[in-house]
């Protein structure tokens, strides 16, 4: 079993926002892998499919970023997910607009979805890809820069990065993640 999560918020007020990056991810794979995401439960909407035998369930909370865990905690205790099988998509200010980083635990850096997932789970030994958002202009807060949308010159780099963070996400499917990483680190 397999859960990929795009961390974001609900609505179409947030929708090609800077934190929304985890739910393009997710979008994209459930378009690629044809798993439609038609079940709303677990404070979120998900879906599930057997891809080579192996159970691959794709989630967009939608309990706002900063409650991410109450969405991501019920399904796993549900469909018995253990952490090793975890795998959460998600905005980072820390990395360049466009980069990717493949980690297989850590901390929240700051992240307040993250913050919720580790104490929800009571773990930051989950695998997680940190797309970058960079950091916010002078005088702009933070806040009010990840719910922006990207500017015109960044929407390439954002492109290239949400497909290869769906590429590693399918990868992940039935290779070991160190592998993953290694190939998708950049």
């Amino acid at each position: 079993m397999k859960l990929i999560v795009g961390l974001g918020n609900p609505g179409r007020k947030y929708e090609d926002t800077r934190h929304n990056i985890g739910f393009k991810v997710i979008d994209q794979l459930s378009e690629k892998l044809g798993i439609e995401l038609d079940n709303k439960k677990f404070n979120g909407i998900y879906g599930k499919k057997n891809i080579e035998g192996e159970s691959i369930f794709l989630l967009k909370p939608y309990t706002y970023m900063n409650l991410s865990g109450e969405s991501v905690r019920p399904i796993m205790d549900y469909f018995d997910i253990p952490l090793e099988d975890l795998l959460v998509v998600y905005d980072d200010l820390d990395l360049p607009v466009g980069k990717i980083r493949l980690r297989q635990k850590g901390s929240a850096g700051g992240h307040n979805g993250i913050k919720s997932l580790i104490a929800h789970l009571n773990s930051q030994d989950f695998k997680r890809i940190r797309i970058g958002v960079d950091r916010p202009p002078s005088g702009m807060s933070v806040p009010d820069y990840v719910l922006s949308r990207f500017r015109k010159e960044e929407e390439d780099q954002i492109k290239n990065a949400v497909n290869k963070s769906a590429a590693a996400s399918e990868k992940w499917i039935n290779t070991p993640f160190l592998e993953v990483m290694n190939e998708f680190n950049q």
